[in-house]
């Protein structure tokens, strides 16, 4: 076997390095990608109070009493509007993630239409809903 010559100014040693994050210059579908699995994991935590939203009230009145008053406070009310915004934006991701398994929108401007398209839909529909919701009520 070859040894490597790895003594500066030898040619192996001008190879480049493998790159990573502090080579590439951050762009939009980059951040989105990132916050798709950032999303997916909040919605694991969001799933969480979900269920503890439907084992108070399956219990007793005191125990959703405490769920209640928690959901109705304002970091409750932040907490569930983040967990609306992370549904939308990952189910917007996913949708794009299809479209281009369907080999469409890879090009530049699709692209940047595509991750706009996710980040702006999924405030715009989480607001839509606790908009709606307030309504209602």
């Amino acid at each position: 076997m070859a040894e490597v010559d790895l003594r500066p100014g030898s040619l192996e040693s001008r190879r480049p390095l493998s790159p990573h994050l502090l080579i590439y210059r951050p762009t939009l579908t980059m951040m989105m990608s990132i916050a798709h699995r950032i999303t997916g994991a909040a919605l694991y935590f969001g799933t969480l109070l979900l269920a503890w939203f439907l084992i108070a009230a399956s219990t007793d009145a005191e125990a959703f009493a405490i769920v209640s008053s928690f959901m109705n406070s304002l970091v409750g009310k932040l907490i569930l509007f983040a967990f609306t915004w992370a549904l939308f934006h990952h189910l917007l991701g996913g949708v794009r993630h299809l479209i281009w398994d369907s080999g469409h929108g890879f090009a530049y401007p699709q692209r940047e239409w595509l991750a706009q398209a996710t980040l702006i839909g999924g405030a715009l529909l989480a607001a839509g809903v606790w908009l709606l919701a307030f309504w209602a009520r």
